[in-house]
């Protein structure tokens, strides 16, 4: 027993040595690990002109589009009137059952020959009644009253000569005839409807000056004026229209919050044809040329309610975030209204994965540095 008491002193000192370096070893924090070192793209901020204009697209309308309707009640029986036929003046388009304004006629017309019967009687007795005067066989009061009859009866025969005249309108008004020329450009009813008076049945856009219309948004209204010149080009056709402001809406679109704007076109010898869609250039609107700082949507980040870019300080190679306002859009490129200067370098690319003053390194394009330095080796 003696001789074991040397080895369990040099345990215990060998166990409590070997736990105070694994809680010394604990309690020592871990080295946080080195942010990479990013490859940016960058480019340097510079004054650039405006390429592109406001574009909005339209469509082209009649000047003049007229809804026709029969001015009688009935059942259409016929309608002659297609979808996109050209009709001149005095075309019949549709017609109604004529049977019913054509007994009324008739009756009119019974009621006419009636009305003249009582009146050639009364005047046959005016007449005679004249002649009993003349002899003071009768007297004076009993004269006129054969006058008044004979007046009474002209004018009944005159009320019903003017009712045969409203009837044979009537019978008339069951065709309908284009009262202008032009194109047919919709369709309300077909042949066995029921149909009231005015009661649209075709649509025809008359010939002559067409419109563009487009639509504004509120922002922009203000700066076109009546009269102001605009540019209209077909779509996918590169020949231009010129044209003018005619009417400007007075109040906007309850749904899309825009005005609408209706452009007078040019007379040209080949107009574009009927709900052909246009794009309108307002002259008004337009920037091209003008001088602003422009950077690459690619650029653009979101940051709180707005929206920011990191620049690049060479001198450390770190960034920070810039906030910026956009004025509009030329093409890919945002128009920058404030928030940067020339000469700055913006990230170009690589946005989203960068923090505020992370370090950076700029990024070269392998291909153009082998081509580099192939120059270079040719050169020596």
């Amino acid at each position: 027993m003696p001789h074991q008491l040397p080895h369990s002193s040099n345990f215990l000192a060998f166990s409590f040595a070997l736990a105070t370096a694994l809680a010394l070893s604990a309690c020592s924090k871990s080295e946080p690990p080195q942010e990479p070192v990013r490859a940016v793209k960058v480019m340097s901020v510079g004054v650039a002109t405006f390429q592109s204009d406001h574009e909005f697209a339209g469509e082209v309308k009649p000047r003049v589009e007229s809804r026709l309707g029969f001015r009688v009640a009935g059942k259409i029986v016929r309608r002659q009137a297609e979808l996109g036929q050209h009709v001149k003046a005095g075309q019949v388009l549709a017609q109604l059952d004529p049977q019913d304004y054509r007994l009324a006629a008739d009756a009119a017309r019974a009621q006419v020959a009636a009305a003249a019967t009582n009146r050639d009687l009364a005047a046959a007795d005016y007449k005679r009644y004249a002649a009993l005067k003349d002899q003071n066989f009768i007297s004076g009061a009993e004269l006129e009253r054969r006058d008044t009859t004979l007046k009474a009866a002209q004018a009944q025969l005159d009320q019903a000569k003017a009712q045969l005249s409203s009837q044979g309108n009537q019978a008339a008004y069951t065709t309908l005839v284009a009262d202008v020329s032009g194109v047919i450009t919709s369709i309300d009813a077909e042949p066995g409807q029921v149909v009231t008076a005015g009661m649209p049945i075709v649509r025809i856009a008359q010939d002559g000056p067409r419109d563009v219309l487009f639509a504004v948004p509120e922002d922009k209204v203000a700066a076109i004026k009546t009269g102001s010149e605009v540019t209209v080009r077909g779509w996918g056709k590169d020949a231009e229209l010129a044209g003018t402001v005619r009417e400007v809406g007075a109040s906007a679109d309850p749904v899309t919050r825009t005005f609408p704007v209706k452009v007078s076109l040019a007379d040209t010898a080949a107009p574009p044809a009927l709900g052909t869609t246009v794009s309108v250039v307002p002259r008004a609107l337009s920037m091209a040329g003008a001088p602003v700082i422009k950077v690459p949507t690619s650029a653009l980040r979101k940051e709180g309610a707005g929206t920011a870019v990191w620049v690049l300080d060479k001198q450390t190679m770190t960034v920070k975030s810039q906030a910026v306002q956009i004025a509009t859009a030329d093409g890919n490129d945002a128009v920058i209204s404030s928030g940067l200067q020339p000469g700055m370098l913006v990230v170009s690319a690589g946005v989203h994965v960068l923090s505020p003053g992370q370090k950076v390194t700029i990024y070269q394009d392998r291909s153009a540095q082998g081509a580099a330095v192939a120059a270079a080796s040719a050169n020596k």
